[in-house]
């Protein structure tokens, strides 16, 4: 292939990237009550922005390109699957925003980010917020694994544009092997898990990126990315940040509560 074609087709890949970032919820289910009490709404100016979850009484992971700069705008809300039942107990402000140093777009791999919460979360068994555990170690998920994924987004493909869902939706997604997930992309991927999107009517799309992907009760994976905007399965794999390549970046910095450059 010559150097101006692959320019053209990198163009072209980037840009349906770029167009999809986020994860509506596509063809999945309403969440139960209290099943994942993990999951955070990451809002700027009290709007909806992104997913995440809690891994420490004061830090919330999430995706390195959601929209959020400045942490005097922002919050997260903590404690309930249904967004409009959020109050001010229920939201907390965020201290410091710690992105991957190496982040630069979606395609690099380092689609990772922390946020420091401005006072520690309550935690026990009385309590309506829980800590979802990181594995240990670098995984080697099998193919056609089943795991989860959660969201606020909307749930129908071709209507994000018309805001985010109040309940929290959650969708089972199987394991696709990172060769055939590449190969079906055309790109190099690092540092990713791909699951779902692929032969299936159901995925990620618009709206809710840094959920986790959920495997053996563990946030194994961050939403990354999806295949253009338009979200109607089957598709190309739906593409996650594998948190267990990042395990030493993120000890750190739940170890010194700050920032690693």
């Amino acid at each position: 292939m010559h150097a101006l074609q692959k320019c053209f087709l990198v163009t072209a890949v980037t840009c349906l990237i770029q167009n999809a970032l986020g994860s509506e919820i596509i063809n999945g289910k309403k969440a139960e009550e209290k099943s994942m009490q993990y999951m955070a709404s990451v809002q700027n100016n009290t709007e909806h922005k992104c997913g995440g979850f809690l891994v420490s009484k004061d830090f919330v992971m999430t995706a390195a390109h959601c929209p959020i700069e400045n942490p005097k705008s922002l919050s997260v809300v903590l404690g309930t699957h249904d967004l409009r039942k959020a109050d001010k107990k229920m939201r907390y402000g965020v201290k410091m925003i710690c992105r991957h140093p190496a982040f630069k777009n979606v395609t690099n791999g380092n689609d990772i980010m922390l946020l420091k919460l401005s006072k520690k979360v309550p935690l026990g068994d009385k309590k309506p917020v829980k800590l979802i555990e990181l594995p240990i170690q670098k995984l080697n998920l099998k193919e056609n694994k089943i795991c989860s994924v959660a969201g606020w987004g909307p749930t129908e493909p071709g209507k994000h544009r018309s805001g985010y869902v109040n309940e929290l939706q959650v969708l089972n997604v199987p394991i696709i092997n990172k060769d055939k997930c590449q190969k079906l992309w055309g790109i190099t991927l690092k540092n990713v898990i791909c699951a779902g999107g692929y032969k299936a009517k159901s995925g990620i799309c618009q709206g809710d990126s840094g959920g986790p992907l959920i495997c053996n009760k563990l946030a194994v994976g961050i939403v990354s990315f999806n295949n253009n905007n338009s979200c109607k399965y089957p598709d190309v794999p739906n593409v996650y940040t594998d948190i267990s390549q990042f395990l030493p970046w993120i000890t750190d910095i739940l170890k010194k509560k700050k920032c690693k450059g």
